[in-house]
């Protein structure tokens, strides 16, 4: 799979309620939730996004609380991935529970720019920076994850697999 888009930066310890405020959390709607992503970090985030952006950030994103809206609020507002130098494992498992591609790079948040476009080889761990001509490598999705992925999550990939089993 070959993802591209343009970069949004956000630094270090980037938490679950920066990602989506608690005060929206009365709701499970994914779009609602989408309106509010990052909105205290980047007021115009939402309004700006563009379907099939990245973003790119710093360490430890996604800490916090283990409730699975920050991962849906990300993938509900056309956020196609998230690339960063290191994830709060919950989050990490969050996001492949939902279906949202993330990636662990080093040297990534230093190597590349917002508004860069950049394009992630998902198979083989290559993120290009198509701006910088530059390459940086992340760990492959495993081909279990990628499933995961293509088929819209955990939940929608066992409900797949009791389809075919039936």
């Amino acid at each position: 799979m070959i993802l591209k888009g343009r970069v949004w930066k956000f630094g270090d310890n980037i938490n679950t309620d920066l990602i989506i405020p608690a005060r929206y959390l009365n709701t499970t709607d994914p779009k609602e939730l989408a309106r509010h992503i990052m909105e205290d970090v980047k007021p115009y985030f939402y309004k700006n996004i563009m379907p099939g952006d990245i973003i790119v950030a710093g360490k430890n994103f996604g800490c916090g609380s283990s409730r699975e809206h920050a991962p849906i609020a990300i993938k509900a507002s056309g956020i196609q991935a998230v690339i960063a130098v290191s994830f709060a494992r919950i989050f990490y498992r969050n996001a492949f529970n939902i279906g949202l591609p993330i990636f662990e790079s080093s040297g990534i948040w230093e190597g590349i720019n917002e508004g860069d476009d950049v394009e992630i080889h998902t198979d083989k761990g290559i993120i290009k920076d198509l701006t910088k001509k530059t390459e940086f490598m992340a760990s492959p999705i495993p081909p279990f994850m990628e499933e995961l992925i293509s088929s819209g999550g955990l939940m929608e990939w066992v409900k797949n697999k009791l389809k075919v089993t039936n």
